[in-house]
């Protein structure tokens, strides 16, 4: 028996001693290379690949070079995330930042401050507490009570999917500052995409809830600007505030498209204080808010302490809410990893939906890609220039990923790059994830596909999007960067530059108040950091002041 496990054991070792020999022996090929491709400068990044790479050799080799190595505190967004959270249930979550080649932004101490303090309300108050049935009660009454000990938002995003993320964001601040319990309508298919951002509790609406809001709109009784308008409810300033025993027990908010002037008057400091005293308000939005609150004298102060970069709002809040649940983040890594992660550079080009394949479309985004240096020119188009790359260029391979519902425009870029030669010698690769079509609200597969291309835009290096579109809204503030928006007025014209420099990462309000609460002043003049949208001039966007 002994002679036996004696035997085995060097035979072991004979097997071992050559895996070993391997490993060396990849790591000898592997540094050299390295060193020229990076530079061999000790402490500067390259040490971080050549860590990563012999750690993916160590690991067998099949994650070498693909990730970012990450810090514990960049898997926590820099204190966004909170430790404690069950990591299978969400991989995502702690997961995200490795595969970010930007890792954005790092919060304000204040703003992580108040986060940590509204989970703390979140579970005192939320669903499945003694205070949250205390309140549905309350509601049922249908008066709200003189002081509150718990007060509410109920947030109805609908449209497309990044109409409902760039709304829930932007209702979730003005959550944060009136110190209300956040919840989002569940009906948007929430749970299926995104996990829950809170821990131990929920941000969706229980079953059982016994105001219908799904139908709520003009028509409403307890819509608020009717309820200005018809008298029912007046402010301080008005001299006829109605008691807080007499206000209703909820509001619904209305800030659609056709939201009335009286709708607006939630942007006012004086509406506000009236606001405070009711214990339920429905917000129905498919926009981004978050510009109009920072129009309210009354938040200002506190906006300014938790966002000292007013260009980052959306960056911070979508980052701490929306981490897409097991079966997105499948979709995103898998891809990520097949498509995306070899590439010394990725560039992101969004399509909008309601672009008809047109070639004066496709010579725009060609146009804007190339002037603005984000992909090489290509070879033989002019002068009969030669067809393939000069001598001695190396190649060095750009990934393109390209999200369009039709896939003509990926066709004719792919083409264009597979037929001729780059004249910088560099290799690009196109991809698109998907071509649905046509939009299918409500089709769970359909959504699963758009937000997992949502969140792959927002992992490349750069990013072109479309005027207007809330999809690219959502995909540049994720990432934390200022994209190149296509100048939609250019569509059919021989002026005009393609595309520019958007102003700032965050997503455009597109129908906003159009003056003061005060006087007659332009509300994108109020403040220096909301200032109208270059792609919806009508509409607002924050701004850092130190760029404008």
């Amino acid at each position: 028996m002994t002679r036996m496990k004696t035997t085995q054991l060097a035979a072991r070792c004979k097997r071992w001693i050559p895996a070993v020999n391997g490993v060396l022996v990849a790591f000898v090929l592997v540094v050299p290379t390295l060193v020229i491709l990076f530079g061999g400068r000790i402490g500067e990044q390259p040490a971080v690949w050549i860590k990563t790479a012999v750690g993916g050799i160590r690991r067998g080799g099949d994650d070498a070079f693909l990730h970012r190595e990450t810090t514990r505190d960049e898997d926590l967004l820099g204190g966004l995330l909170v430790e404690g959270f069950d990591q299978e249930s969400c991989h995502s979550r702690y997961q995200s930042a490795v595969y970010r080649r930007n890792p954005g932004r790092k919060p304000s101490q204040y703003l992580v401050s108040k986060l940590r303090n509204h989970e703390a309300l979140q579970r005192r108050c939320g669903p499945g507490t003694a205070a949250y049935a205390n309140a549905l009660e309350e509601l049922k009454s249908g008066k709200s009570p003189t002081s509150p000990d718990c007060r509410y938002v109920v947030s109805i995003s609908y449209r497309g999917l990044g109409n409902r993320i760039i709304a829930t964001a932007s209702a979730f601040l003005y959550a944060v500052l009136t110190d209300r319990v956040f919840l989002v309508d569940p009906s948007a298919a929430m749970d299926d995409l995104f996990c829950e951002p809170f821990p131990n509790t929920s941000w969706l609406v229980p079953p059982g809830f016994p105001v219908w809001y799904q139908s709520f709109y003009l028509s409403t009784p307890e819509r608020y600007g009717r309820m200005r308008e018809d008298g029912v409810l007046r402010t301080d300033a008005e001299n006829g505030s109605a008691a807080s025993g007499e206000l209703p027990a909820f509001a619904y908010i209305h800030l659609d498209y056709n939201q009335t002037a009286h709708d607006k008057l939630f942007f006012c400091d004086d509406d506000q204080r009236l606001l405070s005293n009711i214990q339920w308000l429905l917000i129905r939005t498919d926009g981004y808010i978050a510009p109009g609150l920072f129009l309210v004298e009354a938040f200002q102060d506190e906006l300014d302490r938790i966002f000292p970069e007013r260009d980052a709002v959306f960056h911070h809040l979508g980052r701490y809410l929306f981490h897409p649940t097991n079966r997105v983040w499948g979709l995103i890594t898998r891809y990520y990893d097949a498509h995306l992660a070899w590439a010394r550079r990725v560039v992101g080009i969004q399509v909008r939906v309601g672009w008809s394949e047109s070639p004066e479309t496709l010579k725009q985004i060609k146009m804007c890609t190339q002037n603005e240096g984000l992909l090489p020119a290509v070879l033989g188009e002019k002068d009969e220039e030669p067809l393939v790359a000069p001598r001695g260029v190396g190649a060095k391979p750009t990934a393109v990923l390209m999200t369009s519902l039709g896939v003509w425009y990926y066709d004719n870029m792919k083409g264009m790059y597979w037929e001729r030669a780059t004249a910088s010698g560099e290799v690009v690769v196109f991809d698109q994830p998907s071509h649905e079509e046509v939009q299918r609200y409500g089709v769970k597969s359909h959504e699963h596909k758009a937000w997992a291309e949502i969140y792959l835009l927002s992992m490349t290096d750069t990013l072109v999007t479309s005027g207007e579109s809330t999809f690219g809204y959502v995909a540049q503030g994720l990432a934390g960067m200022r994209p190149w928006v296509l100048d939609m007025g250019m569509v059919n014209s021989t002026v005009g530059w393609p595309c520019s420099r958007d102003m700032s990462m965050e997503p455009c309000y597109h129908v906003p108040p159009t003056y003061g609460c005060k006087r007659r002043e332009d509300t994108g003049k109020i403040v220096p950091h909301v200032r109208h949208c270059k792609d919806r001039p009508t509409g607002l966007k924050l701004v850092d002041t130190k760029d404008w």
